[in-house]
C-alpha cells in the first residue's frame, strides 16, 4: 500500500474550520478512492490523525453486523463496503443505516481492525490513492483533533441506507 504525502504546495488549499468543503471533496471521489482514504486514515492513526475511541460508541448495537460480515468471503466484504458507500438498498447497509453516529464511526475503525488481522478484506497491496485523495488525506492530517473526528464522523454517517431517513 502507498500512501503519498504531497507536498504542501500542491495540498488542496482547505482552511482549518472548512470541516464541510474537506466532507464534500471526500464525497467526490470514486467508491474505492473513498475506502482507500478512510483505510489510510486509520493507518496514519496515532500519529498525525487521532484515532476514534471507539469506547465512546455503542459498538454492541454493531456486534452482530460485524459478525455477519466477518463470516463473509473477501469478495463479499469488499461489495458489502462498496454498497455502504453507494447507499445500496439491502438488509445488511439498512442494519449500518440505523446505528448511531458515532457507532458508525466506531463500526468503521472496527472494520479496519479486522483489515489487520486478515478477517476483512485488506486494501489491495501496491494500492495508490489518487492525486485528489492524497491531498483530501493530507488536509485532514492538518486539522485538530475534533475537525478530524467530525469529518471521519461525517464520512461515515452519510454511508448506508437508513430505511427512516
Amino acid at each position: 500500500m502507498v500512501y503519498t504525502p504531497t507536498s504542501p504546495s500542491t495540498v488542496l488549499n482547505f482552511q482549518a474550520a472548512d470541516v464541510p468543503s474537506v466532507t464534500a471533496q471526500f464525497k467526490r471521489l470514486s467508491v474505492d478512492d473513498q475506502l482507500g482514504l478512510l483505510w489510510f486514515a486509520y493507518k496514519e492513526a496515532g500519529r498525525s490523525i487521532t484515532p476514534a475511541a471507539p469506547g465512546a460508541a455503542s459498538l454492541q448495537f454493531a456486534t452482530g453486523l460485524l459478525q455477519q460480515i466477518e463470516a463473509m468471503s473477501h469478495e463479499e466484504q469488499l461489495g458489502f463496503m462498496r454498497d455502504l458507500v453507494k447507499k445500496v438498498n439491502n438488509p445488511l447497509t439498512r442494519a449500518y443505516g440505523v446505528l448511531t453516529n458515532n457507532t458508525k464511526l466506531a463500526f468503521w475503525y472496527q472494520l479496519a481492525e479486522m483489515m489487520v488481522t486478515g478477517t476483512v478484506v485488506p486494501v489491495p497491496s501496491g494500492y495508490q490513492l489518487s492525486r485528489q485523495a492524497n491531498q483530501i488525506l493530507a488536509a485532514i492530517e492538518r486539522l485538530d483533533f475534533s475537525q478530524q473526528i467530525n469529518i471521519l464522523r461525517n464520512i461515515t454517517c452519510e454511508m448506508g441506507y437508513d430505511p427512516l431517513a
